[in-house]
C-alpha cells in the first residue's frame, strides 16, 4: 500500500447566500402586484487554487506537511516490508528449480504471511490517514468558509459560486475574486499560526 501525497477534493457550498433577504424563508404565496427584484452582486471563486503550494492558501501547505510528516514512519515501514516481499519473491523464483521442496514451502509460507501483514498494515495506515486528514483539515475548511462569508459581506457580494465545482459556460474575469480572497485570507491567517490539532 502506498500513501501518496495528499490530494484534497475541497468542495465549498456552491453558493453562499449572505444577504439577509436571501437568507429568509421563501413566502408561501407571492404577493399580488409588482415585485421589486433585489440587486444582486455575484462573484466567482476557484477553490482549486487554494491548494497551490506557491500561490494558494498558505495554511494548506503547512497542514499537508504536518500530516505527511506524522505518517512518514508508517510509510517507511510499509516501503521496507514491500522491499522484503520483493526480495523473498525473487529468491523463491531463482531457487525454485534446485531448492529442497520443504525449504521452498517454508519460504512460500513466510512470503504469504508477509503479504498478509503488508495488506493489513496498509489498510490500517490508510484508515488512520483518512481519519487524521479529516481532523486536521476540517477546522481549516471551517475557517475558510467563515472568512468567505465575512469577505462577501465586506464587499457587498450576495452570492459566491465556486467555479471549480460548477461548470461555467462563460464568466467575465472581473467576477473572479480568487486571488483577492487568497491574499486577504493569507494576510489575516498566516501559515505560522496554522492548525494546532493534537496528535493521536
Amino acid at each position: 500500500m502506498k500513501i501518496d501525497r495528499l490530494i484534497i477534493a475541497f468542495a465549498f457550498v456552491l453558493a453562499v447566500a449572505v444577504s439577509p433577504v436571501l437568507a429568509q424563508q421563501k413566502p408561501a404565496a407571492a404577493p399580488a402586484g409588482p415585485v421589486n427584484v433585489p440587486a444582486s452582486k455575484i462573484a466567482l471563486i476557484y477553490s482549486d487554487a487554494f491548494l497551490d503550494a506557491k500561490t494558494g492558501i498558505a495554511r494548506f501547505g503547512v497542514v499537508v506537511t504536518n500530516l505527511n510528516r506524522e505518517f512518514q514512519p508508517r510509510q517507511t515501514e510499509l516501503q521496507g516490508l514491500q522491499q522484503k516481499i520483493q526480495a523473498l519473491t525473487d529468491d523463491i523464483t531463482k531457487t525454485a528449480a534446485v531448492a529442497d521442496p520443504r525449504t521452498l514451502q517454508t519460504k512460500q509460507d513466510q512470503l504469504d504471511q508477509m503479504k498478509k501483514d503488508f495488506q493489513r498494515k496498509g489498510e490500517d495506515a490508510q484508515v488512520a490517514y483518512d481519519r487524521r486528514r479529516k481532523e486536521m483539515f476540517t477546522p481549516l475548511q471551517d475557517d475558510i468558509g467563515k472568512a468567505l462569508e465575512i469577505y462577501a459581506k465586506a464587499n457587498n457580494i450576495n452570492v459566491i459560486i465556486d467555479g471549480s465545482q460548477v461548470p461555467l459556460v462563460y464568466a467575465a474575469d472581473t467576477l473572479d475574486i480568487t486571488r483577492a480572497f487568497i491574499n486577504d485570507f493569507n494576510s489575516k491567517n498566516p501559515a505560522t499560526a496554522a492548525v494546532t490539532t493534537p496528535t493521536p
